[in-house]
């Protein structure tokens, strides 16, 4: 019975060096994939019976051992789109089984993750990497507010930015206390409600006959007939609860201008009304706050002093490409200077990841043993971070693969050599009936 035991556990040992060739040289292979987890084995003995005075000999089996939290070399690229984890977690990815009449994309039912971030765009705009598998995200809504309720695949639009209408512009400036008498304007580039560009001319000159008082006209860049007039008064010749040099009020003395009414603190703005062929376009101009100095002030000096202006119009654009941050937005880039986050990629961890299902060697499904997918910001709460324009490398070790590669051959070896020398002894004992 020994001689048979022996040789059934030497075959044994064939089979499960032999999946050991499998795995070493699977990843071998993939030495060089993209997010791609190695596989080592471990041995297992099968015990038939063992008592004190007896032993028969058993069975030894391989088993794979994932090794899916060891990370991989990362390695920057030339590609604004690859995005590589550095730490624990994976990319939520679909991956497609074919596509519905209309040519949109159908996923099967179970999502897979990956470490494989070589992305880039397919010809509807989906985030795709080197698999066609597609990136999952949280997709933000028209003003820009990311649903982080549900994860769906990423697509880019390509369309256009749509113009925006200024409605407020900021101006911070110095009138001089003491002016040297020259004429005193400044052009606010603004933008109306079919994107193109106009201005708003406002002259200043000191109001007659008053102290610390200025009127300034408003009107359009190329019209005749100003919009209206209004007197800006600084220090206690507009209000005694403020500092001098400080706006104190702003009064309409003409036309359609409105200003804001006192209070300590509060909004110096002059509203105005314009129409520059497309109807009545309302514009604030934000002077600052009464009795700070943070916007237009009357202080010491001979010339007029312009700090800052600004206004938040903006003209169209037409889409100039997409690139990722660190924190996982995807950013549509334009070309009048706008940006705008589409999505965010979040990273998914599990609190045994070794025992997700391989559905290849750079894609996973949950598992029981594994536990459920937790979606996370990136770098927060024990998920990695996003390396941008990188990818990630395989995670096998030539070396200890050749190494493993020697052992596995010899004791290959030795199996065979059990198994001849048991298959002799056997001969040995028959021969014994002659």
């Amino acid at each position: 019975m020994s001689l048979f035991g022996a040789m059934n556990t030497a075959i044994s040992g064939l089979n499960a060096q032999s999946a050991a060739f499998g795995n070493i040289g699977d990843n071998v292979a993939n030495s060089q994939t993209t997010g791609f987890k190695r596989i080592d084995t471990n041995f297992e003995d099968y015990l038939t019976s063992s008592t004190k005075t007896n032993n028969v000999s058993g069975a030894v089996v391989a088993r794979p051992d994932y090794v899916n939290t060891v990370e991989g070399s990362i390695k920057q690229t030339d590609k604004v789109l690859n995005l590589a984890i550095s730490g624990q977690g994976f990319f939520s990815i679909n991956r497609p089984v074919g596509d519905t009449p209309a040519g949109a994309p159908v996923f099967q039912t179970q999502g897979e993750y990956t470490r494989e971030g070589d992305f880039a765009l397919n010809k509807s705009g989906y985030l795709v990497n080197a698999s066609g598998d597609y990136l999952n995200g949280w997709v933000a809504n028209a003003k820009g507010v990311l649903d982080q309720t549900k994860t769906v695949p990423i697509q880019i639009g390509t369309s256009g930015y749509s113009p925006v209408p200024t409605s407020t512009a900021d101006l911070a400036a110095n009138l001089p206390a003491s002016p040297d008498g020259s004429a005193i304007a400044t052009q606010i580039p603004v933008v109306d409600s079919l994107g193109r560009s106009q201005t708003l001319n406002l002259s200043w000159s000191p109001t007659a006959g008053v102290s610390n008082s200025w009127d300034v006209t408003v009107s359009q860049g190329g019209a005749a007939t100003p919009l209206g007039t209004a007197t800006i008064a600084f220090g206690a010749a507009g209000n005694a609860a403020v500092p001098e040099g400080t706006a104190g009020s702003i009064t309409s003395t003409s036309g359609t201008l409105t200003g804001s009414t006192f209070a300590v603190g509060g909004p110096a703005t002059l509203g105005v009304t314009a129409d520059f062929g497309n109807g009545a376009q309302a514009i604030t101009l934000n002077f600052g706050h009464f009795g700070q100095a943070d916007g237009l002030t009357q202080f010491a000096g001979t010339t007029y002093n312009l700090s800052s202006l600004t206004q938040n119009g903006v003209p169209p654009g037409s889409y100039n490409g997409v690139t990722m941050n660190p924190n996982g937005d995807v950013v549509v880039n334009y070309d009048n200077g706008q940006s705008r986050v589409l999505a965010r990629v979040p990273i998914v961890t599990f609190a045994n990841p070794d025992a997700l299902q391989r559905d290849n060697g750079q894609a996973f499904l949950a598992t029981h043993d594994s536990g459920a997918a937790q979606t996370k910001q990136a770098a927060a709460n024990g998920a990695g971070s996003l390396v941008t324009s990188s990818l990630e490398s395989s995670n096998v070790d030539i070396a200890n693969e050749f190494t493993k590669l020697i052992v596995a051959q010899r004791a290959y070896t030795a199996n065979t050599k059990m198994v001849t020398t048991a298959e002799e002894m056997l001969q040995v004992t028959i021969d014994m009936k002659r």
